[in-house]
């Protein structure tokens, strides 16, 4: 790996959201790290990657290795933007990502118009069938492929999804296609449903492998743009994606499973919420990232962050995927506050994001932002704007559009309805969060709230307060810490296979055969990508549910690899659906036979955790040292003196007693009155209610 003049190494994680480009840069050598933060470019996230690196390494070849969380799918998924792509399928199913599962968009409603991304004259059947038990009944006829496909290129597809019915239990049909459509088309953006999700339920593997496909193009431009980038700046190292499910990889694997980088940007945020809240003792929390654009709810019980099987990015666009649990909702510093018809305030989901973004940045929106009231109810120092590139905040524009917007439609002062979007802001967090707890059955007194992002810190008091959690704690650098997730996530290969058989019935053999085989699979794909790890761990899981029953619960197999066996029996795998459906739903159906669904098999190379003790306080500088000035804050109707501190100045061991306000390059904390902060050995301040 390259290295600097001093023969340090440094590693660079970057997250890009929709307002700013956040980088953590940790030297390797010495501990040392520094951070940055730039607004985002839009048009290309590359371009502001590699501005934010520069802000601290003027030499690209001073730096060994970058992980990215990138939103590229994601944005291109919400708003339409992947490629024109093209299904070839199973004479009879052209309509299966059409069909869906018979949801709506709107719970309560009998309408809702939903447009998948291929459109039906991009739909194009060929005669083949595989049945449900693997049995070949009609081998695909290949002149109706190469036809299909044909057809397919003359209709502007950019990319193809091969789907074929059952092809999860038998995929000869679909290679043989495959083999087919690569000969002319003339690009590699070519997917096969077996190769992303060989697993029964045809919907999902059809919205699964034909999203793979429609993300194929504009996520490998973007990656070819951005490697391209850095080795012209002088980049000699390895480039890795992090996945939705908190992993990194490749970036010839992105370029391949596009669809497994949705969501990648928060899931990095969760896992730096782990490992900084284990570290300072508090295993339990709830990670709270606000961004410019949305506020990302995530929980963490016992310091383990909770996995999906799959999700839905937007209506009807479902993604069968691992992913972190990740809940969603459009109140960032960016979205924009207004009143409805019926003469209630809302907020978002339209956001300013980075352009125009809030009133306040001058650069032509009039729509006042949840950013703006805050500025205007003086919370953020309108000198000291965050992300380099302006030199001051206007707060007499911010105040203009909240009362032109809100505050003359609610026939209210400026000031009071300032602190309404305030509110509006809180309440729909504090929903968020109570979806991820609450409704979930857990004691939100139990864990503590993790606020970063640029904005979340400046509601840390609201979100305990609303919530009834126990205290917040706030990273050492909050407007970073999902590039600090980059730099200490995990490479991670998931993989599955359906069984589909009963207990009884399921063949050992082959299931450890499978096994052996997936786990090879996976610590090759790892070594593929150079990068050294502490240790390789694998996780067995199989899907499972009692006859009769449509979902299933993961039932985690206590299994090691020795050398080219696995130790399992049939008592192995009864004892561990029993113990997982038990702790599901508090009982067991006794007498009912047991079926085996799926086998997951995930293989982790563990990359080293940097001791986050390098961010604490360090010197001797007293609190009173750290005071900057007093600013005026509006709080519950009156103005309040807060005290003013430069965050990274204030010792350990400090209690901050609210109003305060602690200021740092990255983001703004905001004390209410009746709170107080702590400071512990990591840099992290703990928020709780005054003794």
């Amino acid at each position: 790996m390259p290295k600097d003049q001093n023969g340090d190494q440094t590693v660079v994680g970057v997250d890009v959201g929709g307002t700013f480009t956040d980088v953590f840069f940790l030297n390797e050598t010495d501990g040392s790290c520094d951070v940055a933060k730039v607004p985002s470019t839009r048009e290309d996230q590359s371009v502001g990657i590699r501005e934010g690196i520069a802000q601290q390494r003027d030499d690209l070849s001073e730096v060994s290795l970058i992980i990215h969380g990138t939103t590229v799918g994601t944005n291109a998924l919400l708003e339409r933007k992947g490629a024109k792509t093209g299904i070839i399928t199973t004479k009879g199913f052209k309509d299966v990502i059409e069909m869906r599962r018979r949801d709506r968009p709107e719970t309560w409603g009998l309408w809702g118009m939903f447009e998948p991304v291929v459109p039906r004259d991009l739909r194009v059947e060929v005669d083949e069938r595989v049945l449900a038990d693997g049995t070949l009944h009609t081998e695909v006829n290949l002149d109706d492929v190469k036809q299909a496909a044909q057809t397919l290129l003359e209709r502007g597809a950019q990319s193809v999804c091969i789907f074929f019915m059952n092809s999860y239990a038998n995929a000869s049909n679909e290679q043989a296609a495959i083999e087919v459509v690569k000969d002319i088309w003339p690009n590699e953006h070519i997917t096969s449903s077996s190769e992303i999700l060989p697993e029964i339920r045809e919907f999902e593997r059809c919205s699964t492998a034909t999203l793979n496909a429609y993300l194929q193009p504009p996520i490998g431009d973007y990656l070819e743009r951005l490697e391209g980038g850095l080795r012209d700046g002088g980049f000699g190292g390895e480039v890795l994606i992090v996945q939705s499910n908190g992993g990194v990889m490749s970036v010839d694997t992105a370029r391949s499973f596009p669809v497994r980088t949705a969501l990648s940007g928060p899931a990095a945020g969760v896992i730096a919420g782990a490992h900084i809240g284990d570290s300072a003792g508090f295993p339990n929390l709830i990670t709270c990232d606000m961004g410019g654009t949305s506020f990302d709810v995530s929980l963490v019980a016992d310091g383990e962050s909770a996995l999906a099987a799959q999700t839905a990015v937007d209506f009807g666009m479902v993604v069968r995927t691992p992913m972190i649990e990740i809940t969603t909702i459009g109140a960032g510093g960016g979205s924009i506050a207004w009143v409805d018809r019926g003469g209630l305030l809302q907020i978002g989901p339209e956001s300013a994001g980075s352009d125009p973004g809030p009133v306040c940045y001058g650069l032509g929106n009039d729509r006042p932002t949840v950013t703006d009231a805050n500025v205007a109810l003086g919370r953020i120092n309108a000198a000291k704007p965050i992300g380099g590139k302006l030199d001051h905040l206007d707060v007499e524009a911010a105040k203009a559009a909240i009362k032109a917007h809100v505050a003359d439609p609610l026939k209210i002062d400026v000031m009071a309805a300032a602190e309404a979007i305030i509110r509006v802001a809180n309440a729909k967090m504090a929903g968020a969060i109570r979806l991820v707890s609450v409704e979930r059955g857990h004691d939100p007194e139990k864990f503590v709230a993790m606020p970063f992002g640029g904005g979340g810190a400046l509601h840390a008091g609201a979100l305990i307060k609303d919530v009834g959690l126990s205290k917040a704690l706030v990273p050492r650098f909050p407007g970073v810490t999902s590039a600090l997730g980059c730099v200490i996530a995990d490479m991670r290969f998931d993989r599955v296979h359906t069984l589909n058989a009963m207990l009884d019935d399921l063949d050992l053999k082959m299931l450890a055969a499978e096994i052996i085989e997936t786990a090879e699979d996976g610590e090759r794909r790892l070594a593929e990508a150079d990068v050294a790890f502490e240790g390789t761990e694998h996780v067995f899981e199989l899907d499972m549910l009692y006859l009769g029953q449509t979902h299933t619960v993961a039932a985690r197999l206590p299994l090691e690899l020795d050398g080219v066996k696995v130790g399992i029996d049939r008592e192995i795998v009864k004892s561990a659906f029993e113990e997982t459906y038990r702790k599901s739903f508090g009982r067991l159906l006794d007498g009912i036979g047991m079926r085996v669904l799926n086998l997951r098999v995930t293989v982790i190379g563990r990359r080293p955790k940097f001791d986050l003790s390098i961010l604490g306080p360090s010197g001797d500088v007293s609190l009173e040292d750290a005071k900057a000035d007093t600013r005026e804050v509006w709080i519950d109707g009156k103005w309040w003196d807060a005290i003013v501190y430069h965050r990274l100045d204030i010792p350990e061991g400090s209690i901050v007693p609210g109003p305060a306000l602690l200021e740092q390059p990255d983001t703004t904390i905001f004390i209410d009155p009746d709170l107080e902060g702590l400071v512990d050995r990591f840099g992290n301040l703990v928020i709780s209610r005054k003794a």
